[in-house]
């Protein structure tokens, strides 16, 4: 009995690989794809921390303007000024700050018992006479980053030994020494109470500016406790009226959430923050729901929650339209976002759509061969090589690439010189690819040192084409200079950077038929992204990849295992992408013939044949190959 995909070995990757293609993650494309597209969620977090340039997407520049107004129903609030001020001349920083230190002191009481319980916590315990050695964030790994248990079991127990209402706020208990007691008393001098003194105009101000200040400084877990204690201030203050400033608050609470890995608990703080604006308010209130349906947005999709992080966007665009009108630049802008996102989503007639309707905005109102109609056109070149039209993803890298000649943007153009080197490649031109690639190469080499994990890049390109015009051995050579900057990347290099450049590289590995060193490079790749929140598509790309090659070698067991794992992640996740889901499935039972559970196989095929119909239709060929398998498998069974 044969099933399909199951013999030749070449064909069982295959299947696979398309739909890693898509995924950015084994094609060496993926680079170029992610160097058009910047992370979204990255972006979000970036939208809360002062000092943003000038260059920063629109979305950026309406969550900053939305940050800087004060609500309608507060009036003469100092809190405007406060907020946006970090020099000398500030308010809160100079003649109030006496109102506020009642509070700072407050959390100075909190923090110090909380580093007391941390240390108490921390000394060895003995039971039936032998040592225990405490865990701590500190441990002999010198992790620069506290796990997700212990972040949450510092800020969510009190000092009291109690679980606080919210996370990072703490009851305080009784003090145990004269000092406690006399901060005590000075922190709350009203009625001795947590709650004493927030219903003060400038203390959330003051708070929010210190927790933002926290964010740059890389300390999220203590601007996460200010951050909470402004909200509470914001909230008694607004007295259940529409504010802006408790809106603001919300969105950097969710964004600190973020940042700590908490994508779940961000949720529901966003949804809160959008109850509050009133669009018939005006502008700011209507920009400021705009803001928080992009900030979920990007949370959704960092969970992997691809439908629910599009909807989002499509509600802060539709938002953003009826406010500002529909041919606003800053519009223009928020559709190419929209556009990036489709993309990812695998979405290209919409990403298209979307992503004309910017360029479309952005001639009419910029000058011509400006740097927003630039972005467009580079984006809208992916679309149409991810589509197939690489004639029309030419011409308009072709336009991108002069117009920034024109700007002198020459870092700039060498990336351009990498897309256009990947669509002549497509198109089979392969020495025009060939010096596209090399006029990249030198350029980046000059301009950011020849260990820098884009010139490996375009080392990965290079192998890719030499792969595939059967000059294997200009192509190891390729592989092996980029694999030495990997292993060795310089500082900065980011995890994601160098798991993605691990994953090109082992699938030309695979079409060499070198299974085993490309199955060793994608479990160091599997290792770097660390089972991240925010990548589980990602991860379980990677995961059905490996499936595939432990198929190969005849590992029927792990194959199954990493089937399992990678099916697990994309139904938790929601993942709507019903051709990878179903390749997947097929695969997994495939993997289950070889280990004689037939039950089980016949259920994954049936899976896996729903997914493909309802993606290609009855007969496309890989849909038809989960039919023979599943006639193969019925036939097994006696049925």
């Amino acid at each position: 009995m044969s099933y399909a995909g199951s013999a030749p070995a070449e064909e069982v990757p295959n299947e696979v690989n398309s739909s890693q293609n898509n995924e950015h993650l084994s094609a060496p494309k993926s680079a170029a794809a992610s160097t058009m597209a910047p992370s979204m969620q990255s972006e979000a977090l970036e939208m809360h921390v002062e000092g943003s340039g000038a260059g920063e997407p629109s979305i950026e520049q309406l969550y900053n303007n939305v940050c800087e107004m004060e609500s309608s129903s507060e009036g003469g609030s100092p809190s405007r000024e406060s907020l946006g001020s970090d020099g000398e001349e500030s308010r809160i920083d100079s003649e109030l700050r006496h109102l506020v230190a009642g509070e700072m002191e407050a959390m100075k009481v909190i923090e110090e018992e909380e580093e007391n319980r941390s240390v108490a916590n921390a000394l060895p315990s003995a039971e039936n006479g032998t040592p225990v050695r405490a865990q701590s964030s500190n441990s002999s790994k010198k992790s620069k980053k506290a796990s997700k248990s212990q972040l949450e079991s510092d800020a969510s127990v009190g000092p009291n030994g109690k679980a606080s209402t919210e996370e990072g706020e703490s009851e305080i208990s009784k003090p145990t020494s004269r000092v406690g007691r006399r901060q005590k008393s000075n922190a709350y001098p009203r009625n001795g109470t947590e709650d004493a003194g927030l219903d003060n105009p400038d203390l959330g101000p003051f708070l929010l500016k210190h927790a933002r200040d926290l964010i740059a400084s890389e300390n999220p877990r203590q601007a996460l406790k200010y951050a909470l204690r402004a909200t509470k201030s914001f909230e008694k203050c607004a007295g259940g009226k529409p504010s802006l400033n408790l809106v603001m608050s919300l969105h950097v609470v969710a964004a600190i959430y973020c940042n700590l890995g908490k994508y779940e608990e961000a949720v529901p703080v966003l949804h809160r923050s959008l109850e509050i604006p009133v669009i018939e308010e005006g502008q700011e209130h209507a920009l400021a729901k705009f803001s928080g349906c992009m900030q979920l947005g990007d949370t959704y999709g960092m969970l992997g929650q691809t439908a629910l992080s599009l909807q989002w966007y499509a509600s802060g665009l539709e938002i953003q339209k009826q406010t500002l009108g529909e041919q606003d630049p800053r519009v223009g802008e928020t559709c190419r976002y929209l556009a990036e996102a489709h993309v990812q989503a695998l979405q290209l007639d919409e990403a298209q759509r979307l992503c004309q309707m910017a360029l479309d905005i952005h001639r009419e109102h910029d000058e011509p061969a400006s740097l927003e109609e630039t972005a467009d056109r580079r984006l809208m070149s992916l679309i149409c090589d991810t589509k197939g039209d690489h004639e029309a993803a030419l011409e308009h890298l072709v336009m991108a690439s002069m117009a920034m000649v024109a700007n002198g943007q020459e870092t700039e153009v060498a990336s351009v010189d990498c897309s256009i080197g990947d669509i002549y490649l497509s198109l089979g031109r392969y020495d025009e690819a060939v010096f596209s690639y090399q006029k990249a190469l030198t350029v980046f080499k000059t301009s950011k040192g020849e260990n820098h994990a884009t010139v490996a890049s375009v080392f990965v390109r290079l192998a890719d084409l030499y792969n595939k015009t059967g000059k294997l051995r200009e192509s190891k050579s390729y592989c092996e200079n980029a694999l030495k900057i990997y292993q060795k990347p310089i500082p900065g290099t980011s995890l994601e950077e160098i798991a993605t450049g691990l994953t090109d590289v082992s699938a030309i590995y695979e079409t060499m038929n070198e299974h085993e060193q490309a199955l060793k490079l994608l479990q160091k790749a599997l290792k770097m992204y660390n089972n991240s929140a925010g990548q589980q598509s990602t991860i379980a790309g990677i995961e059905a990849q490996m499936g595939v090659l432990h198929y190969i070698l005849g590992n029927y067991a792990e194959s199954y295992d990493s089937f399992k794992s990678a099916i697990a992640k994309l139904r938790t996740c929601g993942e709507k992408k019903p051709a990878f889901f179903g390749i997947a499935l097929n695969q997994m039972g495939l993997a289950c013939v070889q280990r004689y559970s037939i039950n089980e196989a016949a259920e994954l095929f049936e899976e896996a044949r729903t997914a493909l119909e309802q993606e290609y239709g009855p007969y496309h060929p890989d849909t038809l190959g989960v039919y023979s398998n599943l006639a193969g498998t019925y036939d097994a069974m006696g049925r």
